[in-house]
């Protein structure tokens, strides 16, 4: 039988993992600052089970955020608005490994798989999902395996985290511009920033920026 209620499952694990890992929580210690207990904690996490509008508000509270930060679908309301619920949609977005740029078209070239996010993470354009490698962005609280939203575009502001594709491998770096030179700089002090000139971006190109990260647990 299909779980239809299988992606907003994702999308609370997702959001309560988030909350735990900011604050440095245990299931043990978000338990016992929710109330709820342990075992029902472990079912949401672990998308066994749909929490319920209570648990939502317990949690909320624990965490000290909105409801819709914990579920989705308890969107916030204008007061004059006659709604009572909003229908949450899902779009279905690729897992990308790698990409070729041919022609100077960006074309995806293997694909791990599809993951499902609420319609309402998406402003416009083409996003696609990459996974984060290696330690090289953990100050950016972005760790080895992260799923990583990616809008698709060839250039962002100074200071913002790109998705860069540097010898035909997806990179996360952070993206500073100055005279005529972009500097791709680790949240790593181990690794050296790399320095290209912007007439020389041959091997080096930007293909979107980082717009959400969905923790791997």
């Amino acid at each position: 039988m299909i779980d239809r209620d299988l992606p907003l499952k994702k999308v609370i694990s997702d959001n309560i993992k988030r909350l735990m890992k900011e604050r440095g929580w245990t299931q043990l210690k978000t338990s016992e600052m929710s109330g709820i207990s342990k075992s029902t904690l472990s079912d949401y996490i672990n998308c066994k089970t749909l929490i319920n509008p209570g648990n939502v508000e317990k949690l909320a509270k624990a965490f000290n955020v909105k409801k819709s930060d914990i579920d989705p679908s308890f969107n916030l309301e204008s007061e004059d608005s006659k709604n009572k619920g909003t229908i949450l949609n899902f779009t279905k977005l690729p897992i990308v490994g790698a990409v070729s740029c041919g022609n100077g078209m960006l074309v995806y070239q293997e694909i791990e798989g599809y993951e499902e996010v609420p319609t309402s993470w998406l402003n416009g354009g083409e996003y696609f999902f990459v996974r984060a490698k290696g330690d090289s962005m953990i100050n950016a609280r972005i760790m080895d395996g992260d799923l990583l939203l990616i809008r698709r575009q060839e250039d962002v502001d100074s200071g913002e985290i790109a998705a860069v594709l540097i010898d035909d491998e997806i990179v996360l770096k952070r993206v500073y511009k100055t005279n005529g030179t972009i500097i791709l700089q680790s949240e790593n002090p181990k690794y050296q920033p790399i320095v290209v000139q912007k007439s020389d971006m041959k091997n080096v190109r930007i293909i979107g920026k980082l717009k959400k990260v969905v923790l791997n647990f």
